[in-house]
């Protein structure tokens, strides 16, 4: 998800490393926080892979620092992770809105509809964070006040992103 973001944010605009990392840490820092450790080795692979070019600009009172930008190669692998995601990308809440904030990206509407269907298929498999005897527990039977609470948000959440996923397939199947 990490590569996933920078090409997703340098699609946008060239930034520069510590812009580019305050970007990843709003999309999901609070979460799964990035650190200098994980990035910069990930832009590493990125440039030598020919997917980031990056030059170096005078700071405005600092020193000189390292400006990214996506290349052609970086932005047809953006454009295939986005058509393609892997399944733990579409189950993984949070995995699914990096994706989803790079969805638009993708210029065909009908490959944009595929990822959101794909998502709502998920989230119509009844599921749980909790099982009996193989079913899965629901909120009113969850038996206390906590499981409880993590089930009825879970299931209004849940209702919520299906009811917005649905609408959107419709809206970008009638557009395309």
């Amino acid at each position: 998800m990490l590569e996933l973001s920078i090409l997703g944010f340098l699609a946008e605009q060239p930034l520069h490393g510590y812009e580019l990392k305050e970007r990843i840490k709003a999309l999901s820092g609070h979460v799964r926080p990035v650190s200098d450790g994980a990035l910069y080795p990930a832009i590493t692979r990125l440039v030598t892979a020919g997917k980031l070019d990056q030059h170096t600009e005078e700071g405005a009172s600092a020193a000189p620092r390292r400006v990214l930008s996506l290349t052609d190669a970086g932005r047809a692998d953006l454009l295939e992770r986005l058509r393609h995601p892997k399944q733990t990308e579409i189950t993984d809440q949070v995995r699914f809105n990096t994706v989803l904030s790079f969805l638009r990206h993708l210029p065909d509407r009908h490959e944009q509809a595929a990822v959101l269907r794909r998502r709502l298929e998920f989230l119509e498999t009844p599921s749980s964070f909790f099982y009996r005897e193989g079913e899965p527990v629901r909120a009113e039977e969850a038996g206390d006040l906590f499981r409880q609470g993590m089930l009825r948000v879970a299931r209004a959440t849940g209702e919520a992103e299906r009811a917005w996923l649905t609408e959107a397939i419709a809206q970008l199947e009638r557009a395309g």
